[in-house]
């Protein structure tokens, strides 16, 4: 049960920052309030639904207490609470929730990588496959996917395609696809019939600001070069295409699908903020390695996460145990709402649990 001492100092810096709102001396500091604010709200909405249920349930105590009630009010008061108690227990579980430490990184927008892997043109027309059900997924979502740059595969789908998908709360939910995801089909290829088991991976990185990761100019090379196609076909008559290099980390992002060589820079410089803010919250993970274990989503990017099974029509998630046996729906993009959820859930428990063994 949460301590009510702690949600009265909650309610009471709620009511104390709409005070400060109404008097803040400049722009910044309102955006700064406002933004505690907003968080705010959800977590004492709750709380308030839970002390009015508390003050419900005291008063059919009561009631049930009173030696006066006549049998049918008792009657009605023990049928309220049974009906009661369960709503208290729900808005103590939800606030809970709300109260765990935010991942800062979970309100932003994400760079989205899928990378055929193993498994010929088949595992390219799986990458492809993939990425069109995060599309879906986004549309559903209202989010705005663009993308960065993009490889063909020779027989559909890509070899490699990253992009960013832009919206509010992007990386809270798109956080669980990092990993291996493993297709078992019968290619459209294949002559035999034979199924066959191919993989992708995917990368999903929070999309870094400025004021996230800081870049200094002393550290990058940037060369320019002309952009080719397929075969080593010219496709621009230009020097439009970049290459940076990270002197410190040694990363290397090239961007030459744009016919600008400033849009190309300033797309191979937001993959390169995003995957640098990546590996420091990679190491930071790494420092926290105890509690890295007892997350959801986090692990290893060359862990095996899913299987996409065609023949038997399921997807299994195999860090939860979870089987869906919904496999169009879930490559249709909606379907893989249920499977997120049901990961930020148990990535919730083991949260909790981890508070309550604290």
């Amino acid at each position: 049960m949460l301590n009510q001492e702690r949600l009265d100092s909650l309610l009471a810096r709620f009511e104390a920052l709409e005070s400060e709102m109404s008097s803040a001396p400049d722009p910044d500091q309102f955006v700064k309030l406002s933004k505690e604010y907003a968080d705010l709200s959800p977590v004492v909405e709750a709380v308030r639904d839970l002390m009015a249920c508390k003050q419900e349930e005291d008063g059919l105590h009561e009631i049930l207490q009173d030696p006066d009630a006549d049998d049918d009010m008792k009657k009605l008061a023990i049928e309220e609470a049974s009906q009661i108690t369960p709503r208290i227990e729900e808005l103590d579980k939800k606030i809970s929730v709300l109260l765990l430490p935010k991942d800062a990184a979970d309100e932003k927008s994400a760079i989205l990588e899928v990378r055929a892997g193993t498994g010929g043109d088949e595992a390219g027309i799986f990458a492809g496959d993939l990425f069109r059900m995060y599309q879906r997924y986004a549309d559903i979502n209202g989010w705005k996917v663009e993308i960065i740059s993009a490889s063909d595969a020779d027989m559909g789908g890509y070899k490699e395609v990253i992009a960013s998908v832009t919206g509010k709360g992007v990386f809270a939910k798109l956080k669980y696809e990092s990993g291996v995801h493993r297709v078992q089909r019968v290619p459209e290829t294949e002559s035999g019939g034979r199924i066959h088991t191919s993989a992708a991976t995917v990368a999903v990185l929070p999309e870094a600001e400025d004021v996230d990761i800081q870049i200094e100019d002393k550290d990058l090379r940037i060369d320019v070069f002309r952009a080719s196609g397929p075969g080593g076909q010219s496709v621009n008559t230009t020097d439009s295409a970049v290459r940076i290099t990270h002197l410190p980390s040694g990363l290397v992002v090239s961007q030459q699908d744009e016919k600008s060589q400033h849009k190309n820079r300033a797309k191979a410089m937001l993959v390169l903020r995003s995957r640098l803010y990546d590996a420091e919250r990679q190491k930071l993970d790494d420092e926290r390695a105890a509690e890295r274990r007892g997350q959801v989503g986090t692990g290893d990017r060359s862990e095996r996460i899913r299987t996409y099974n065609y023949p038997q029509g399921r997807v299994s998630d195999h860090r939860i145990n979870l089987t869906l046996h919904k496999l169009s729906q879930v490559m249709e993009g909606d379907g893989l709402g249920e499977v997120i959820d049901a990961l930020t859930l148990e990535d919730q428990a083991q949260k909790l649990a981890a508070v309550g063994n604290a």
